[in-house]
């Protein structure tokens, strides 16, 4: 196989709309928020706030929630004292991360950031921590403001816990607080602000999706199919490259990588976009494409997950129960004798385990794969194991880059559609080995009833004629 002239397939690519870049967060939404974790502190009776988030691998961080509150997408930990007329502090730069504003932004709204200092003998020379020397420097902070044996809420989550877990055992006197919940809690419903970035996203998600559609042909691989969905996003301010699945063979698994699996007549394609992000939002899309003639059932599982969306969507308004949804866009599915019900708890899916909920063994069987063969493996699984959908619910939320507010839109979730309320629909089936499918778009629940954020690539299956 040649790589010289794949950087040609994108020649003559013109999306089908102009990608417009929103505005940022504005910096008085993020005081908003802000005060928001100031009045809960208050209504807690804790004296000041710790907002903790750790490095993660590739430069990443474990949660986003410094984003969220002054657009600091570095680790740190943040200081919000409950006082309004006490300025907010901020200790970061402590992991080996190279990445420095104004790339990620500014702190906003924060009065005092500190270095901590990426430490170690190995990297810096300096026998030092900069875990513990972060430690030391923020409970010495808190006790040079008053809060030696204060009250302390602390927002969090389980990989950085062991930086409040040093935190609290250097302050033996101070009563510490989990108010984790304050932050989800302001994400559940979208501003007008957040649902522009989510958008952003879903668009990119969209011309991507147009790129590798130019691009498909038989003799194509989905290499070059991934490298086009991803230079057309990123060229555009997409912020990352992953977050991508992509299912390409003839039976329409519809999760997984690239590989090097060469596009022929009668495979079935899948995007399956989650996790790029435009200023620390994602949406999520899934489109289909079919190459040539494929079969009845092929032709089965896309109607049924298009018409599925159709009818899930038309429930989106406000005071609508997202079971109310769920069940709707599992009508298709039952009424074609595929599912008995939309009852979440005892659906059958794809990556299901037993009924006594003891682990599934994976059917042993050689899967012929001449994609995987040429680079010397073999496909000795079926998977996945369980005919169903990929899910045993119709989707769920989306917001910052990691969801750390999702909930799903199942048959139990009794939640009422607000306005602001954000998420993804992608009613999936795949039978192992014979058939698959999988189609979403992303929406926001608005006054009279939604929006659409992917609406400018259609929900029907892209048919690649060979």
């Amino acid at each position: 196989m040649s790589f010289m002239d794949c950087e040609k397939l994108l020649e003559g690519f013109k999306p089908s709309f102009e990608f417009v870049a929103p505005k940022a967060i504005s910096e008085e939404e993020l005081k908003g928020r802000v005060a928001r974790v100031r009045r809960e502190a208050i209504v807690g009776e804790h004296d000041v706030t710790l907002v903790v988030t750790n490095g993660a691998h590739s430069y990443n961080t474990s949660n986003k929630y410094l984003r969220y509150l002054c657009d600091w997408n570095r680790e740190g930990v943040l200081i919000i004292p409950s006082d309004a007329n006490k300025g907010l502090r901020l200790y970061s730069f402590f992991t080996q991360s190279v990445i420095l504003p104004p790339s990620w932004g500014e702190a906003v709204g924060v009065e005092k950031l500190y270095q901590v200092g990426a430490l170690g003998r190995e990297y810096s020379g300096r026998a030092a921590s900069s875990i513990a020397k972060l430690v030391e420097g923020v409970t010495k902070a808190l006790a040079d403001m008053g809060y030696a044996s204060a009250s302390i809420g602390y927002i969090t989550d389980a990989k950085s816990m062991g930086i409040v877990n040093g935190i609290k055992s250097a302050m033996p006197k101070a009563q510490f607080s989990d108010e984790t919940h304050v932050i989800l809690d302001m994400q559940r419903l979208r501003t007008p602000a957040e649902v522009d970035q989510i958008r952003a996203s879903t668009q990119l998600m969209e011309i991507g999706f147009e790129a590798a559609c130019h691009v498909c042909r038989p003799g194509v691989t989905d290499w070059e199919m991934y490298a086009a969905f991803t230079f057309a996003q990123l060229a555009r301010g997409g912020e990352n490259a992953d977050g991508y699945q992509i299912g390409v063979n003839k039976w329409g698994t519809h999760c997984g990588k690239a590989y090097g699996h060469i596009v022929e007549p009668g495979d079935l394609i899948n995007f399956y976009v989650s996790g790029i992000s435009y200023r620390g939002y994602t949406g999520q899309i899934a489109r289909m494409i079919a190459v040539g003639d494929i079969t009845a059932k092929q032709e089965e599982a896309l109607e049924v997950c298009t018409e599925s969306l159709y009818e899930a969507e038309k429930m989106i308004r406000p005071g609508v129960p997202l079971c109310e949804v769920n069940k709707a866009g599992f009508q298709p599915f039952i009424r074609r004798g595929l599912l008995k019900d939309d009852i979440t708890e005892t659906m059958p899916y794809n990556w299901a385990c037993n009924d006594d909920f003891s682990p599934l063994e994976i059917p042993l069987q050689y899967v012929a794969d001449e994609g995987l063969e040429r680079y010397g493996r073999k496909l000795m699984h079926v998977y996945p194991p369980v005919a169903g959908p990929h899910n045993p619910n119709m989707g769920h939320g989306v917001g910052m880059h990691g969801n750390p507010d999702k909930f799903n839109v199942t048959s139990f979730n009794t939640d009422i559609c607000r306005p602001g309320l954000a998420f993804v629909l992608h009613p999936q089936w795949l039978v192992p080995m014979e058939c698959g499918a999988n189609i979403g778009n992303c929406y926001v629940v608005t006054e009279d009833g939604f929006e659409n954020l992917s609406c400018h690539t259609p929900i029907e299956t892209v048919r690649i004629k060979v």
